[in-house]
């Protein structure tokens, strides 16, 4: 299984972990290249069903990254995300699956380097666990 290169979404808010990528791209920080970043303008809108779905499309890891906790531009957006990440680590647990699929990052926009370790570090974690236990239900 050392081979395995995992495929991991990120669910970043345009105001900070979005910035804070562009930062690292911009100071030509290199991350993994499997990590997908999602656009979003506030982690408040993430939804549990985006994570599944992610999953559901063949995703081994999932992470949201937002605002550092009480400088959310939409005040309590990023809370609210960290208790729908929260829930679904639950929920990730009740299916019999690792919770570490699943996480929640916060940092500011002027972060580029802490998001690039935020990427690899979550790129082991994942690497670690092997394939997403959805996957096999794909072929189906």
């Amino acid at each position: 299984m050392s081979d395995f290169e995992p495929r991991i979404i990120a669910f970043c808010c345009q105001y900070c972990a979005y910035s804070a990528a562009d930062m690292a791209g911009s100071m030509r920080l290199q991350y993994p290249t499997n990590v997908e970043i999602v656009l979003m303008p506030c982690t408040g809108r993430f939804d549990m069903l985006y994570a599944l779905k992610a999953f559901e499309g063949g995703a081994d890891g999932v992470y949201v990254a937002g605002c550092l906790e009480g400088t959310c531009h939409f005040l309590e957006g990023n809370l609210r995300a960290k208790k729908r990440v929260n829930c679904l680590r639950d929920e990730l647990k009740i299916l019999g699956t690792e919770e570490d699929r699943i996480r929640m990052y916060n940092l500011s926009a002027s972060q580029g380097p802490r998001f690039v370790e935020i990427a690899k570090e979550f790129t082991e974690v994942i690497r670690e666990l092997g394939p997403s236990p959805f996957k096999k239900n794909l072929a189906a």
